[in-house]
């Protein structure tokens, strides 16, 4: 494949163009004196000098384009290679940053995953059915899953307060019993010491009304 097919650069295009022509003009150069070199210098035409003054000025100019040319090739590719570095380290950046995302959506995946397999303690609750729950709460037949759950959650917390409330009521009604039957037991049991005093008391009376009968 031939440079001009693989070079597109206008500037680089020039260069090979001014290339080309300065090439050229040697060619022309080495032609003309090739076609005189039997000829020594002193016997040389007039007009072969003036000749031969005149290409190699055209040759001088043509390498003097090329050297500007080469030099403005080089400057650009100089500007080139740092935009591309600057390019590259903000690729870089962007790479870093997608893997850093990419690393987050991974940690994120198996956090959602973790608590769509949690065994949450909500979903082994006694709740009434929710046929039943809608029955009595009907303003809540158009609401979603979510708040559904969350009323009939509600529902059985306030149900159970109620229960508890209860329990505490009986618990005290118990204790009260227990008290009062304590306190029966022990008057029960002073009445018995008390008999037994009075009994021991009257004894001495009843031997008396034994020997007088």
């Amino acid at each position: 494949m031939a440079a001009d097919e693989i070079v597109t650069d206008p500037l680089l295009v020039s260069v090979l163009s001014s290339a080309a022509l300065a090439r050229q003009q040697c060619l022309v150069v080495l032609d003309l004196l090739e076609s005189h070199q039997t000829t020594s210098p002193e016997s040389a035409s007039h007009e072969l000098q003036i000749e031969l003054s005149k290409q190699q000025k055209l040759l001088y100019a043509h390498v003097a384009q090329l050297r500007g040319l080469n030099r403005r090739a080089i400057l650009g590719v100089r500007e080139t290679k740092a935009e591309t570095a600057e390019r590259r380290q903000e690729i870089d950046r962007l790479h870093l940053q997608l893997q850093n995302l990419y690393y987050e959506q991974r940690h994120l995946a198996g956090e959602i995953a973790a608590c769509e397999d949690y065994d949450h303690k909500y979903q082994s609750l006694p709740l009434i059915p929710v046929s039943d729950f809608l029955s009595k709460f009907s303003e809540h037949a158009s609401s979603d899953e979510p708040t559904l759950m969350t009323a009939r959650i509600d529902h059985e917390h306030a149900e159970r307060q109620a229960l508890e409330e209860q329990r505490q009521g009986l618990l005290k009604k118990k204790q009260a019993l227990i008290a009062e039957n304590k306190k029966r037991k022990d008057d029960l049991a002073s009445l018995d010491k008390d008999l037994e005093k009075f009994i021991d008391a009257a004894k001495p009376i009843q031997k008396i009304f034994e020997k007088e009968y």
